[in-house]
């Protein structure tokens, strides 16, 4: 008898314990802030550290390889959580990137690198200078690519926009138009101007001139979106379960009815439309005037060249952004995001050279965009010649992003890219912010680091000569043998 109720009072005592220990755990879980999924996923969360713990130790045994999974594989995305953690980036044991494999970058060390007392900050470089009213000069070599408020959450573009102004990156509002979230940390905006031109346009749908003079109070530059990489040919795709009464009113749609763009500007149908609304939005603005496409062939650059050799310099973009079918943060259909539109490793050098063949490289700025998370992919985008890197994904990762690829569907765990407010608890803006600027300082400094090694004193001197490219032989080849710099083929008339 009083074994049976000592055993009862154990019993009874083990499971209040376990009882106040989960209690305490789940009420630490969802007030912390550092750990997005712990407050979406109080105590069960614990699972995917556990797992992703446990895989460093036994994954040749139950786990996959570092370096299988896309679109990011476990490798990369680790490598973006130390940046934008600030945890630095070194590893123990070698590397598991496989020097072997075609397409593998092999960036050439000097002999004798830059010392510290030798190198020299990254000069920053200005958009318009000379044919606008108010040039743009950037500081920052790796900015936030276009990731539309609707797409993402109100505390992700918060998130962003502080982080940027401190890391002073320029952050691009997507097709989505300029929201509130886009202005409260004051960094630098670059205002998208998409095929539906949201936050632009009249009640009409059409450009507004009105609205545009008011964005060109509080933005940096004007974009000009024609295409994606996720969808080239596709407009924007916003699911109406994530257009939301705040989104809708920005865009001036529906609320609830989904969110989907022209394929292509109803006013732009070919290249000299094209260079007069560039011009027009600059004149009227005093903002520098880009381009955003993804590449499928040489004829849009062969027409801009032509075009602005005959019209003259001051009907040329400022810059051109220039996105890889890799890209793309959005919902996209399938069969374009896996099968339209070059890869940024194929479409960056073609364009740099129609550029540099017909003089117009230093007129016009290039920025790549696609896939290019890490400090090693960027500083090969400047070795082949572009001037900035964009990234979303990247700092999506920074966000706490953990590819569970819901992004379309609004129930995002990490509360990246969902308006659930539930679920957007688990990103928590005070915390965050600071882990986009780390991502982004961190990503310059580690260019800057490559660019040391390769002997230059800063990244914008790197050169096509600075990297070699692994292929099906399983030797490198240099990126200047594989795409030899051309000569200019036509002197450009200056206006």
């Amino acid at each position: 008898m009083i074994r049976d109720i000592l055993s009862y009072g154990i019993g009874t005592l083990i499971a209040f314990a376990i009882v106040a220990v989960l209690v305490f755990l789940f009420i630490s879980d969802i007030t912390q802030k550092k750990h997005g999924v712990l407050r979406n996923y109080p105590v069960v969360g614990h699972l995917r550290y556990f797992f992703e713990q446990l895989g460093e130790y036994f994954r040749q045994y139950f786990f996959s390889g570092d370096r299988e999974e896309m679109p990011f594989n476990r490798s990369t995305r680790a490598w973006v959580y130390r940046l934008a953690k600030n945890e630095g980036g070194t590893i123990g044991f070698g590397s598991t990137y496989d020097l072997h494999q075609p397409g593998a970058l092999i960036f050439v060390n000097h002999p004798f690198p830059v010392l510290e007392e030798e190198r020299l900050p990254t000069p920053s470089l200005a958009l318009g200078e000379g044919y606008c009213q108010h040039p743009f000069e950037v500081r920052s070599i790796v900015n936030i690519s276009g990731m539309s408020y609707g797409a993402i959450s109100a505390p992700a573009v918060r998130s962003l926009s502080r982080g940027a102004a401190i890391a002073g990156c320029w952050m691009a509002t997507g097709e989505g138009g300029l929201s509130p979230y886009h202005l409260e940390g004051g960094c630098d905006v670059i205002m998208q101007i998409g095929t539906a031109k949201y936050g632009a346009r009249d009640e009409q749908g059409n450009l507004s001139a009105d609205r545009l003079l008011e964005l060109s109070r509080v933005v940096k530059a004007f974009e000009i979106k024609l295409s994606q990489g996720a969808k080239p040919g596709k407009g924007g795709i916003l699911p109406g379960r994530k257009v939301t009464a705040e989104i809708a009113h920005i865009r001036g749609i529906p609320e609830g009815r989904d969110s989907i763009s022209p394929n292509r500007h109803r006013d732009i149908s070919n290249m000299n439309e094209l260079l007069d609304k560039v011009a027009w939005i600059r004149d009227l603005t005093g903002r520098p005037v880009g381009v955003k496409t993804a590449m499928g062939g040489w004829r849009f650059m062969n027409e801009m060249a032509e075009a602005v050799h005959r019209r003259g310099l001051e009907c040329a973009p400022d810059f051109l952004v220039v996105d890889g079918g890799e890209g793309g943060s959005g919902a996209a259909p399938q069969a374009l995001a896996d099968h339209m539109g070059l890869s940024i490793n194929e479409a960056l050098p073609r364009v740099v050279d129609a550029l540099i063949e017909t003089e117009l490289k230093q007129r016009i700025r290039v920025v790549a965009s696609g896939k290019l998370v890490t400090s090693a992919r960027a500083a090969w985008a400047l070795c082949v010649g572009a001037d900035f890197v964009n990234t979303a994904r990247g700092f999506m990762f920074s966000l706490g992003c953990i590819q569970a690829l819901r992004c379309h569907q609004n129930t995002c765990p990490a509360g990246v890219t969902t308006h659930n407010k539930r679920l957007q608890r688990a990103l928590v803006v005070e915390e965050k912010y600071l882990r986009v600027a780390n991502y982004a300082n961190n990503m310059n400094r580690e260019i800057d680091m490559i660019a040391h090694s390769c002997g230059v004193r800063h990244a914008r001197e790197l050169r096509r000569e600075h990297v070699r490219i692994v292929q099906a032989s399983g030797q490198s080849v240099a990126l200047n043998m594989l795409y030899p710099y051309p000569e200019p083929k036509a002197r450009m008339k200056v206006a």
